[in-house]
């Protein structure tokens, strides 16, 4: 597909991830004025007739659906409805009213939470149904998963082009850094850098910090979303990841390093860790349409780590 004669609606475009897929678009040649952004202040993406009102006024050809209600662990144990409904109901407004339409493309983007709790590592789109989800996500998890059915069922019966990709946890520049919802990364860079200018001797974190995970810099994810639109035309749910996989405890030691942080980091095993193991099989991505991650954890680290430092609050 050649997105430069294309309109593309971006949901969730002024985010985290979004403001990077915007930018991957203009790199790849897509006019500004091509690309557009419902804003939540506009159109409710959970409600059909805000979502019908969407499609009218912004008629697009493509649409690349990122927006979501998500957070981290704790955010996810406080509002398991809440995550499941409006994730759910964006997902299946966006799509029944792009084949009403008439719509060429649409984009969803799944999540890593989909998998089931004890799926073998590394994580192979084949294993995706082989087992319910981690518990304390399940509900954010079963939502993006049951889009990946419908957009099957729309193929099927409507003809309708949809795709869904499957990124790894994310991190990177503009991340969310509230500790009421943020995930690991953003938590920890806060963490630290908060209590290095406490000058705090300690810093206690959840789980055991035995549990593992894989990271994927937010601009790699961004140019994976952008190769899949322009080149992928299938059915079948796609992994996008770095392909590795860090302790939690290891994880935090760099980011404590990066930080200056010098204390001790102690581990509160009452509180959850979450899923055992996360690492995705990446090779279908790299086969279907060329895409590998490019930056290192250290490197994505550091940029992160910079970016947060200078636009941080200053007390």
């Amino acid at each position: 597909m050649d997105l430069t004669q294309e309109s593309i609606v971006v949901t969730g475009g002024a985010g985290f991830l979004g403001r990077h897929v915007l930018a991957q678009l203009q790199s790849a040649g897509v006019s500004p004025a091509n690309i557009k952004v419902p804003r939540r202040a506009d159109y409710d993406l959970t409600e059909a007739n805000q979502v019908s009102r969407m499609y009218r006024d912004l008629r697009p050809t493509v649409v690349i659906h990122l927006a979501a209600e998500v957070g981290g662990i704790g955010a996810n144990q406080a509002n398991p409805g809440r995550f499941f409904f409006a994730n759910m109901a964006m997902g299946l407004h966006l799509i029944e009213q792009g084949r009403m339409a008439g719509l060429k493309k649409f984009v969803q983007t799944g999540t890593v939470c989909a998998y089931p709790k004890f799926a073998p590592v590394p994580f192979k789109e084949a294993d995706l149904w082989n087992g319910y989800p981690e518990e304390t996500n399940a509900p954010y998890g079963i939502a993006k998963k049951s889009l990946l059915v419908m957009l099957q069922g729309y193929r099927a019966q409507y003809n309708l082009n949809g795709i869904f990709v499957l990124p790894v946890n994310l991190y990177g520049p503009h991340d969310n850094f509230d500790l009421s919802s943020s995930h690991v990364i953003p938590a920890l860079i806060r963490k630290f850098a908060e209590a290095r200018d406490r000058g705090d001797k300690t810093v206690t974190l959840w789980g055991t910090g035995r549990v593992s995970r894989e990271f994927l810099y937010v601009d790699d994810c961004a140019r994976a979303i952008v190769l899949a639109t322009q080149n992928y035309d299938g059915p079948d749910p796609v992994n996008i990841g770095a392909g590795f996989e860090i302790t939690i405890a290891d994880l935090a030691a760099k980011i404590a390093r990066l930080t200056n942080f010098s204390g001790e980091i102690t581990w509160d095993s009452s509180k959850p860790d979450g899923q055992p193991r996360r690492m995705l099989d990446t090779n279908r991505a790299e086969k279907l349409f060329g895409f590998k991650a490019s930056t290192s954890l250290d490197e994505g680290l550091r940029k992160t780590v910079d970016w947060y430092v200078a636009n941080s609050p200053k007390t």
